[in-house]
């Protein structure tokens, strides 16, 4: 069995896994050890479970191992941290409903044994609850296993900042960003309450173990306030450094802010491979003010890079061979050349051979594929190489992986199926007025009965489904994509009609296969933000990577191989690779970049107030595409590479 070492300089053990889903297995693993264990002894587990999207993916594993494996949870007992305050344990929203939703429903917990904070208490009977809630575990023998995720505010359980070390299971008052982080699954930060009952520091620290796990970009700042910094109130899951036998267990993009991982040179000895020679020096060029060319020794000698200037140096060498790199990078063709086509913004320049090789002066137009998980990512994420390669005279296809239709308010609904029965009333036939009214009396009638927070019906998705879709055809335009490059996926696990999402469907990787072996494309692009507040991005992602897989594995199977394509990730509405991470940068003149945010622009409900804004940042979409566009140019003229006026970034996807 692979022994697992901590990364240094983290004072609560932490341990980095390539993906979410290998993190999740890890843990799954250890669960499952102890409830065999204490099975096979005739004792009963305690375990303290957790909410939210994180457990997602270890609750499912938990379910495989029940199912496929026979693990037996007849003699677990469970305690969870939380649950809003108030709320009815049939509201959708309820932690005691999205337990049974996501795992109890799906193994044999006792119903007995399952112990959940009571959100439809009087406010005069919390504290009584709150204390017998802390006898039942300790009745039970305490909890033996604790599961936690952390929110960006560095809150265990809803232990928000100021929760003291000794506190115990009571009522809360939520932080104004836990609400926001919370306001897709409520549908509008004003249907999220404002309270919430959560086991505190102290009954959390009582866990015999501990694991808290936590992924994706989003979290790694905070990660790193709780891991690496003395532990304060402000940040509760900093407290975990105290307990005696507790784990941080991390994806990859969660471990990005740790020093072992941002600044290995700090914590020991390196093996100084290109990459992370690249990252050094890029990282020191920008912290000294100095462009790539103008570092010299003192620069690396005080800046903890004495085993880079010996092993690599001068300075002069380090600093010349990276900014080459980095000039390669900059590609105003992004698929080659067309012959009989120039650009107007870079033509005739050939001293920027594309990444790898590709791509001539002499190449032909090429099909290329850009993949959306939502209908606006692809203008948002890299609308300005889109409207490049358009004029290269390059067939872009754009697949939009799902509807997006939750992310639609519920006025642009009534206003859309207005419009319909308003013009059918004068130019549609009896028939068509007669559905019109039909579909529109239903649509009002529902709307004018939901409750606020509520999944929509069927009907209302399909409308704001449509929506979405329209929006979607008319940005595509704007870049110039005619309507019949667009391929509209409806991938089966967003068909949900909530935030929370089903498991990718093994037909999704079918459909996006028979995508990949009908248009032939020579390069695919895919979101790799795995910052997604939603999630959405990193299933498409996931489930795109697992059908090359298959197209790529077809040869001698399902007849002759594809043509081989690269695979290109890009970033959009919440983070921007890091400059040293960027392996094509592709300039946007202003006239691009204008073109651009007018296809931003077409996607009006999302327009001037978004349903779902990510987190903190209340930035309209177009303004965030601009400034990282823009941003990103400035970093590379920093770096004393060539000005530009603006640059979208990608990275190359490397299996594995």
């Amino acid at each position: 069995m692979t022994t697992l070492h901590p990364l240094p300089h983290t004072r609560t053990p932490t341990v980095r896994f390539p993906t979410a889903a290998a993190a999740a297995r890890h843990v799954a693993k250890e669960l499952d050890k102890l409830i065999r264990a204490r099975n096979a002894a005739g004792k009963p587990t305690v375990l303290g479970l957790a909410t939210g999207s994180t457990p997602v993916s270890l609750y499912r594993e938990l379910i495989r191992l029940h199912k496929d494996d026979g693990l037996d949870f007849s003699r677990v007992v469970t305690f969870n941290l939380d649950e809003y305050f108030p709320m009815p344990q049939e509201s959708p929203h309820s932690y005691f409903r999205w337990m049974h939703e996501t795992l109890f429903n799906h193994v044999n917990v006792k119903w007995e044994n399952i112990h959940i904070p009571d959100g439809t208490l009087q406010p005069d009977e919390v504290d009584d609850f709150c204390a017998e809630y802390e006898r039942k575990i300790k009745a039970a023998g305490g909890i033996d296993i604790q599961i936690l995720g952390i929110g960006r505010t560095g809150h265990i359980g809803f232990n928000e900042p100021g929760s003291p070390r000794n506190s115990r299971t009571r009522l809360v008052t939520l932080d104004s960003i836990t609400r926001r982080d919370a306001a897709s699954g409520f549908f509008g930060e004003e249907n999220v309450p404002h309270q919430a009952i959560t086991m505190g520091v102290a009954s959390i620290l009582d866990a015999r173990r501990v694991f808290l796990m936590a992924y994706g970009e989003h979290k790694a700042h905070v990660l790193y306030k709780a891991v690496e910094q003395p532990p304060t109130e402000a940040v509760s899951a900093g407290f975990l450094q105290e307990h005696p036998d507790a784990t941080v267990v991390v994806d990859e993009a969660a471990a990005a802010e740790l020093t072992a991982v941002k600044r290995p040179w700090e914590v020991g000895p390196c093996d100084w491979t290109p990459a992370l020679i690249r990252k050094a020096v890029v990282n020191l060029a920008l912290g000294v003010g100095k462009g790539l060319q103008k570092l010299n020794d003192d620069d690396f000698r005080d800046h903890h890079l004495y085993e880079l200037l010996r092993e690599k140096g001068p300075a002069q060498r380090i600093g010349e061979e990276v900014f080459h790199d980095r000039m390669a990078a900059i590609q105003p063709f992004p698929a080659g050349r067309v012959s009989a086509n120039r650009d107007r913004q870079g033509a005739g320049d050939a001293s920027h051979p594309p990444p790898g090789g590709r791509g001539s002066p002499g190449d032909g137009p090429k099909t290329i594929l850009v993949f959306s998980p939502h209908p606006d990512d692809d203008v948002i994420s890299m609308g300005g190489t889109i409207i490049r390669l358009v004029e290269q005279g390059h067939t872009v296809h754009v697949a939009y992986m799902t509807s997006g239709n939750i992310a639609v308010f519920d006025h642009d609904a009534r206003r859309f199926v207005d419009f319909v029965d308003e013009f059918l009333s004068g130019f549609g036939t009896a028939a068509e007025r007669a559905g019109a009214g039909t579909v529109k009396q239903r649509v009002y009638q529902f709307l004018d009965a939901k409750k606020a927070g509520d999944p929509d019906s069927d009907e209302v998705l399909q409308v704001k489904g449509l929506i979405r879709a329209t929006e979607a055809r008319a940005a595509a335009l704007a870049c110039g994509i005619p309507p019949e490059q667009l391929e509209f996926m409806n991938l089966r696990f967003y068909r949900t009609g909530r935030v929370t999402k089903d498991p990718i469907h093994p037909k999704d990787i079918e459909d996006i296969a028979a995508l990949l072996r009908r248009l032939r494309p020579a390069q695919i692009y895919v979101a790799g933000e795995l910052s997604d507040p939603h999630g959405t991005h990193r299933m498409c992602a996931e489930a795109v990577f697992a059908a090359v897989r298959q197209v790529r594995g077809d040869a001698g199977k399902n007849g002759p191989a594809a043509d081989p394509f690269e695979v290109w990730l890009y970033k959009g509405a919440w983070e921007e690779w890091e400059p040293h991470e960027v392996e094509m940068a592709v300039p946007l003149s202003p006239e691009v970049l204008e073109r651009k945010k007018q296809a931003i622009f077409r996607h009006q409900s999302q327009k001037d107030k978004a349903m779902f804004p990510g987190g903190t940042d209340r930035r309209e979409f177009w303004q965030r595409a601009e400034d990282r566009n823009l941003g990103t140019a400035k970093t590379f003229d920093a770096l004393g590479l060539p000005e530009y006026f603006a640059l979208e970034a990608f990275v190359r996807w490397k299996d594995g």
